[in-house]
């Protein structure tokens, strides 16, 4: 009997353990690029949010067209005084696909200034990228550096596979070079499975109703991509929003659970 009863209270810490690392994900979505529709949907797929990090797609697709940037290794940036530097790793010299490995902020914020308000503001619209909104923090004047940082635009994980399905299908009004470029630089991970991920990270603090940052530094994270194998391609979005502090990055952490998740979703399809 005391074994039964041990057996079953280890289920029910087991279960608890597993939903509560459950609770904190938002949205899982799962889309099929050959028909555009989704495979799997889970949670609260139509909240707005900063797009943080995972921004760094669109703008790497914005920096290849326009030939700001050249391949995966170039052009390489040298970091200077008053760049971004609250992680040590940013502190180098970055090329672009060092900048999408390590989520370098001021590589985003430099290339932005390079292709100016006018064609930044194009490519957003044209990309129909969430909100579309490119004007920055209230009266500060500071969306070509600062939109994307829990600022004006937002975009929900439907909108984010919209734009991963255009990417993927290169149905975006850029060159194939952008394409291809993108593709090249974007940070990878081999499942067992067979599956290829292509896949990007966001971190940022939740925000208050008048926006400010969240008095308990609760974050939210995303992670965004596709999986390929076979030549099939399926896009995939994981939001997650914590409930209390963490330690840890928030994007990190929606990486590994949907690392944990997708090869048993995509052995469905």
């Amino acid at each position: 009997m005391l074994a039964k009863i041990s057996a079953l209270l280890f289920v029910a810490a087991a279960s608890f353990a597993a939903a509560s690392a459950h609770a904190d994900v938002t949205c899982s979505l799962l889309i099929d690029t050959a028909s555009g529709k989704e495979v799997l949907r889970e949670g609260d797929c139509e909240k707005a949010v900063t797009p943080a990090s995972t921004f760094k797609v669109p703008l790497a697709v914005m920096g290849y067209d326009s030939g700001i940037l050249v391949d995966a290794d170039h052009p390489a940036w040298d970091f200077q005084p008053g760049f971004a530097d609250w992680i040590e790793d940013w502190k180098t010299t970055v090329t672009p696909r060092y900048w999408l490995e390590k989520s370098v902020v001021w590589y985003s914020q430099e290339l932005t200034k390079k292709l100016g308000m006018e064609k930044f503001r194009g490519y957003v619209e044209a990309f129909d990228y969430g909100n579309k909104d490119v004007s920055g923090n209230p009266g500060k004047g500071d969306g070509l550096t600062q939109a994307w940082l829990r600022s004006s635009l937002k975009i929900t994980p439907v909108q984010e596979a919209a734009f991963l399905t255009k990417l993927v299908n290169r149905t975006l009004p850029v060159s194939p070079k952008a394409f291809d470029m993108t593709y090249a630089a974007m940070p990878q991970v081999k499942l067992d499975n067979g599956w290829v991920v292509s896949g990007k990270t966001g971190t940022s603090f939740l925000s208050n109703a008048d926006g400010s940052p969240d008095a308990q530094k609760r974050q939210l994270g995303w992670y965004v991509g596709w999986a390929e194998k076979d030549g099939r391609k399926i896009v995939f979005v994981r939001l997650v929003e914590d409930k209390k502090k963490q330690k840890t990055y928030a994007g990190m952490r929606a990486k590994k659970g949907t690392l944990e998740w997708l090869p048993a979703q995509l052995g469905k399809l």
